[in-house]
């Protein structure tokens, strides 16, 4: 009995500090001064391909430790997130633009239509020409 006792004390300790471990902030993502640098870069480049490279250069980090942090910081990689942009640019001017949606993949670093249709279903469950239709609907 009592070395039992003795267990369920040590399994209760220890599961108290995988708990405590858990509820603490995950450390080591990218600083905020250096989340903005990314983000702007990012955004100025959506219609190019971005290497892990250039990216991991922009904050000095060898490509390990900058795509670890960068999915610390943000909750996707580097390239999801990239991809991620490019969409809700598309997604704004599809709602808001009279261009093609030919034109807006072009706009946004899709060089074919299909290519961008393929993608963008992809990321909104629906065709750039859907979307559409259904907005202004």
């Amino acid at each position: 009995m009592e070395a039992l006792s003795i267990v369920l004390v040590h399994e209760l300790f220890r599961l108290e500090q995988t708990a405590s471990a858990a509820a603490r902030p995950l450390r080591g993502g990218l600083p905020v001064r250096q989340q903005k640098r990314l983000t702007e870069f990012i955004d100025e480049h959506l219609a190019e391909d971005i290497s892990l490279v250039t990216l991991a250069g922009l904050v000095d980090l060898s490509l390990y430790h900058f795509a670890r942090a960068f999915k610390q910081s943000f909750g996707v990689p580097p390239h999801r997130y990239h991809m991620d942009r490019r969409m809700d640019r598309a997604k704004n001017l599809l709602r808001r633009s009279s261009f093609s949606v030919t034109q807006i993949g072009n706009q946004i670093g899709f060089h074919e239509a299909s290519s961008f249709t393929r993608a963008y279903r992809k990321f909104a469950g629906v065709t750039p020409s859907e979307y559409r239709r259904h907005r202004e609907d």
